[in-house]
């Protein structure tokens, strides 16, 4: 059974970028929001450090120098007319939440309190400045909660525990989506003439990863799969502080608090790394030198795998107040009681740079030359605007969910508001349909959790922090041999309600897609450059690779590349000293 719907404006996934996104439509056009989970339970709440803007409020602070820390952290792929606008709306965009009812921080004169944060400077680069506004260390949480608020207080309408599976397209041209209901097992078909994506990430592709177990790249792969590039996919952020073995993040904030990083020898090493920010230096950077001390033998741990982060110094106050979630992680999962005792870490996979191709009004945009895919939007982790390059700056995902969600969710209601949405086929839900009964018509086969499971280990192994080609053509033949099981993959619960065994299956094959499409485009960049370290091309090549690659999927499920150059600003690209 297919169950239709129509509207103007249709939102998928309910995290902050699409509860931005859904606020702005909402207000003009007929809009939905279809979301895989509660709202309220979207990875934005997992958010903890804060949300920069250079208010100045605490310390001197201007749009241009978080502007060039934001082209300077990513490592000069950001695109910086798109940079340059993100850190001027940012301020308004603060204020906005705060306006909201959003419960930031304060100082003693009641102002929105800030703090440092890995790669803030002032002065394009000259020391630390205090740039994150914060909510304790539940930034996110808050900021999800407030924007679900305004979303009730809209009545828009939202499609939870829906799984979308399919992007109807006639001609080039946006026709909506069709959506399993995990209650019933019934296919829905949202016809509408814009949609915008927003489904976050994808590092469930990874075993050490701080995103939760619904982050398979579900909006990438599903435009993927229709003729949509991903773009920059090479680029995937590795957070230096994750609770060993699990994954779990530790926020940068402990180390914008004052937190600090020893090695086996209780050396605050990275004073060797980026001697004028130190343990603030940007996440890569900081990834990069824990593996590198780990490498020459001064790895911390039982496995001497790891490194210490060390609060001990602080005061209590600042521990249990402004740091409360991620001390109370410590003493749950580690059995460590971080005011008296060192907590070991290691880089855990926490973003994806890369994603959907978007301009700055959250726009698709395909090929070299940028051509706009009518009715298609993008925005958040799921998007490539480019405005973190090769290296997301901390604290300017929060940012960039807030000010192109908000973009986003107008434009596409201004353009749903003049147009109809195409006519749609006969059988629109054919192709989710048929995916689905390939799956649950099996009686035997590959079982689809031993294929996840060799996934993340190897691209743990193979794609992670450190990459050579000899490992990524490993990996690209170990992805070939996990896609022909996963064509004989079979689900042994056959019910209609809350299958969930299904979904997690349709799952694994989306994040196949961004793993494919995320080793090709790795492979092909052969210089380092942000999170893309290369031992075997350890230095940055400007000349030859100042550009975007964009990957698409070829007929045969084969990756075939393009590229696309950077565009550049007032920021030269130079040497990333810190």
């Amino acid at each position: 059974m297919t169950t239709a719907h129509t509207y103007d404006a249709v939102i998928v996934g309910a995290g902050g970028a699409g509860l931005r996104a859904a606020i702005e439509a909402s207000d003009r056009v007929h809009t939905a929001v279809i979301s895989k989970l509660y709202p309220t339970r979207s990875h934005t709440g997992t958010a903890q450090g804060g949300v920069c803007a250079a208010l100045g409020n605490v310390e001197e602070d201007y749009p241009e120098w978080h502007a060039f820390d934001t082209v300077k952290g990513g490592d000069y792929l950001v695109d910086q007319p798109a940079a340059l606008l993100m850190c001027e709306e940012a301020v308004d965009a603060i204020y906005q939440l705060e306006h909201w009812g959003l419960p930031f921080n304060r100082t003693t004169d009641g102002r929105i309190d800030q703090r440092r944060f890995g790669g803030h400077t002032r002065n394009h680069g000259e020391a630390p400045v205090k740039r994150a506004c914060y909510a304790a260390d539940r930034t996110g949480h808050m900021i999800l909660q407030t924007l679900y608020q305004q979303c009730v207080k809209r009545n828009v309408r939202f499609f939870n525990e829906f799984y979308v599976l399919d992007l109807l397209m006639d001609e080039g041209r946006v026709g909506g989506v069709v959506a399993y209901e995990l209650a019933s097992g019934e296919l829905h078909v949202f016809h509408a003439p814009s949609v915008l994506f927003a489904t976050g990430g994808f590092g469930r592709m990874f075993r050490v990863s701080s995103n939760a177990h619904t982050l398979t790249g579900d909006g990438p792969a599903v435009a993927w799969r229709r003729g949509i590039p991903l773009e920059d996919m090479e680029f995937f952020q590795f957070h230096p502080t994750g609770v060993y073995k699990m994954g779990i993040l530790l926020s940068e904030a402990v180390r914008g608090e004052g937190g600090i990083l020893l090695n086996a020898e209780n050396e605050r090493f990275m004073e060797r790394y980026a001697p004028t920010v130190k343990d603030l230096a940007p996440r890569d950077l900081v990834s990069r030198a824990i593996y590198q001390e780990i490498k020459e033998g001064r790895g911390a741990g039982p496995h001497k795998d790891a490194v210490w982060l060390d609060v001990r110094h602080l005061p209590r106050e600042v521990i249990e107040e402004k740091l409360p979630d991620v001390t109370e992680f410590a003493r749950v999962y580690l059995s460590v009681e971080p005011t008296k005792e060192l907590v070991p870490i290691q880089p855990t996979a926490h973003y994806a740079m890369g994603g959907i191709p978007t301009d700055v009004e959250g726009q698709v945009v395909t090929g070299p030359d940028e051509t706009p895919v009518p009715g298609l939007y993008a925005a958040g982790e799921c998007a490539c605007v480019s405005v973190h390059g090769a290296n997301r700056l901390g604290t300017n995902s929060l940012l960039d969910i807030v000010v192109f969600g908000r973009r986003g969710g107008k434009h596409m209601a201004e353009f749903a508001d003049g147009s109809d949405a195409p006519e749609l086929p006969e059988r629109p839900e054919g192709f989710a349909r048929d995916m689905l009964d390939g799956l649950m018509n099996r009686r035997e086969g590959a079982n689809a959790a031993d294929i996840r499971s060799e996934l993340q280990e190897s691209m743990f192994d193979l794609a992670f922090v450190v990459r050579s080609e000899t490992g990524l053509k490993k990996m690209q033949q170990i992805l070939g041999g996990l896609r022909e099981r996963y064509e004989r993959v079979f689900v042994q619960d056959t019910g209609r309600t809350y299958n969930t065994e299904l979904m997690e299956a349709v799952e694994l094959g989306f994040l196949l897609d961004c793993a494919e499409a995320t080793v090709a485009a790795a492979l092909a960049r052969d210089e380092t450059r942000g999170a893309h370290y290369r031992e075997d091309h350890p230095l940055r090549d400007d000349e030859h690779w100042l550009k975007h690659s964009l990957a698409y999927r070829g007929p045969d499920g084969s990756v075939r590349l393009e590229f696309k150059d950077v565009k550049l600003g007032p920021y030269v690209p130079m040497e990333r000293k810190y």
